[in-house]
């Protein structure tokens, strides 16, 4: 059964281009489940009904678990089970009509316009890695793009001439991004600074290490996480902190929901609509502390 498993996970890892973050869940999720199974002694994948599933679920409860957590491993079983379908290995998907429990709707963090400069300045442009975290958080901002596309952008993929990047997303899905003025100056400046330096082992990925290898995502956590402390934010501040402000600040902006659906790589439009909660908040603050009947009157 742990066989199953590695396979999946390859598949996951090269041919769908999921991000070492998500592998190493899936990979966690997978196990704690083997481990149920072991312990229940179910011997086959094949021998999983919707029953095992719900005990399964009831099990993650007991461990105190919250609906956000279980949900997820909800999702990795869901990937998991029907992989083992497509392969012919289980005869039936005791998933089908299990549903994942009810989140409570919360929505994104993001960064005003003031902490995304003392972010994006944090770094001094006088040395070789300087430049790169610079670039790193220039391009995590102005492009909109997750963390895992990030690393693995090569330099070919970049067009400098209409300032624009070929990302590979989720499922080797391909789309177009593109970038402002100033990172075009950070690109420009680190290929010529910093990027002959530390290409040591002459490879075609933009971002490297200081090591000369491709860049990984706990590295670039890491530079973020300097960079919040450096800014004197205290907020905590993720990669995908860096997309919400991104696809806030869009729309701040008076673009369309479609092309921030687009340029985010977001299959559903819906994903996208998350971020109109933001913006309609923000105008409706703006009604309350302006307009005359909004306002609270003074006693």
């Amino acid at each position: 059964m742990n066989e199953e498993i590695i396979k999946f996970i390859e598949e996951l890892k090269y041919e769908k281009n999921y991000s070492n973050f998500t592998i190493i869940n899936y990979e966690k999720d997978l196990y704690l489940f083997l481990e149920y199974l072991n312990e229940n002694n179910i011997k086959k994948y094949r021998d999983v009904k919707y029953q095992d599933i719900r005990l399964y679920i009831n099990y993650l409860y007991d461990l105190n678990y919250n609906n956000k957590t279980i949900s997820r491993h909800i999702s990795t079983l869901r990937s998991f089970f029907k992989y083992l379908k497509i392969k012919n290995i289980i005869d039936d998907n005791p998933l089908i009509l299990i549903s994942n429990p009810k989140l409570d709707k919360k929505l994104p963090k993001y960064l005003n316009y003031e902490d995304v400069e003392k972010l994006l300045n944090a770094f001094e442009l006088k040395s070789v890695i300087g430049i790169r975290n610079s670039l790193i958080l220039e391009m995590l901002y102005s492009t909109g793009i997750r963390v895992s596309e990030l690393t693995n952008i090569k330099v070919d993929d970049i067009s400098m001439d209409v300032r624009s990047i070929k990302i590979t997303g989720k499922g080797n899905k391909q789309r177009i991004v593109y970038f402002g003025s100033k990172c075009c100056e950070l690109i420009n400046l680190y290929l010529k600074e910093s990027y002959i330096i530390l290409n040591k082992n002459s490879i075609d990925y933009l971002i490297l290490s200081k090591t000369g290898k491709k860049i990984n995502d706990r590295e670039i956590r890491n530079i973020i996480d300097d960079a919040s402390k450096i800014a004197g934010i205290n907020m905590k501040i993720s990669p995908h902190v860096l997309r919400h402000t991104y696809a806030t600040h869009m729309l701040d902006g008076g673009s369309d929901l479609r092309s921030v659906q687009e340029l985010l790589g977001h299959s559903n439009l819906s994903t996208t609509q998350i971020y109109t909660h933001l913006t309609n908040e923000k105008i409706r603050n703006v009604y309350l502390n302006t307009h005359p009947r909004a306002r609270k009157v003074k006693k």
